[in-house]
C-alpha cells in the first residue's frame, strides 16, 4: 500500500533536485570531484592536484546528467555522480563566454560519438578507448574548436612516487609511453579559459 505514495515522493524528490540544478548548470559545465577508484590516488600523485575525476554536465529534458568516461562511457544522473565522489564534494566550471544553443549542440553531439566506447586505462590518445578528461578535452576541441588547456607528455608528471610507479609498471611492464599525448583533470581545472560557477564543500 505504501508504494505508491512513495514512488510519488521520491518523484516529487528528484524533480526539485533537478530543478535546483538546471537553476544553477548549463549544458557543457564541467564538474571535477575526487573519485574514489583504486586509480584516483594515483593519479592525484602524479598530477599534485585533489581532482582525478571529471565529466560534462548536460540538460536532458530537465533532468541534469554527466556525461562521463567510465567503462563505458555513458550519462550518470548529476546527483548519482556527485555521491560517488569522496564526501561528495565537488567544483563545476564553465568557459569564459557563454555558449550559444548551438554550441552546447554541437558538443553533445560531439561528446555523444564517445558513448559505451571502454574507459581507456592506458591514457593512450586514439579513439579506441577513451578517459575522462580526454572526453571533454576532445568535445570542446573538436565541436567548438576551443582548447581548455595545452596537452603534455606523460613523462612531464611526477612519476616518483611508489605508487605511481607500482601502477605504471602493471599497466606498461618495462615500455612506459614517456612520449604518450595526454590530458589531465588538473590540467583543465587550471585553465584559464574556464570560470569558477559552484564549489561544493565535503560532506562528512
Amino acid at each position: 500500500m505504501l508504494r505508491k505514495p512513495f514512488k510519488l515522493l521520491l518523484l516529487t524528490v528528484l524533480f526539485y533536485v533537478n530543478s535546483i540544478y538546471a537553476a544553477q548548470y548549463q549544458t557543457g559545465d564541467i564538474i571535477f570531484h575526487t573519485s574514489k577508484s583504486a586509480q584516483s590516488l594515483v593519479i592525484q600523485k602524479a598530477t599534485h592536484s585533489p581532482y582525478s575525476h571529471m565529466g560534462m554536465i548536460v540538460m536532458k529534458q530537465g533532468q541534469a546528467l554527466v556525461l562521463e568516461a567510465i567503462q563505458p562511457v555513458k550519462y550518470t544522473p548529476l546527483q548519482q555522480w556527485i555521491n560517488r565522489g569522496v564526501n561528495k564534494a565537488y567544483v563545476v566550471k564553465r568557459y569564459q563566454s557563454q555558449l550559444t544553443a548551438e554550441q552546447q549542440h554541437k558538443l553533445v553531439k560531439q561528446a555523444e560519438t564517445y558513448l559505451n566506447k571502454p574507459y581507456d586505462v592506458y591514457f593512450e590518445w586514439n579513439d579506441d578507448a577513451i578517459y575522462c578528461s580526454e572526453i571533454v578535452w576532445k568535445a570542446y576541441q573538436y565541436a567548438l574548436g576551443i582548447e581548455l588547456a595545452p596537452l603534455e607528455k606523460l613523462q612531464s608528471f611526477d612519476l616518483t612516487d611508489r605508487s605511481v610507479k607500482a601502477l605504471m609498471q602493471q599497466r606498461y611492464g618495462q615500455h612506459i609511453p614517456l612520449q604518450e599525448t595526454v590530458i589531465t583533470p588538473s590540467a583543465i581545472f587550471n585553465s584559464k579559459k574556464l570560470k569558477m560557477v559552484d564549489s561544493v564543500a565535503g560532506l562528512n
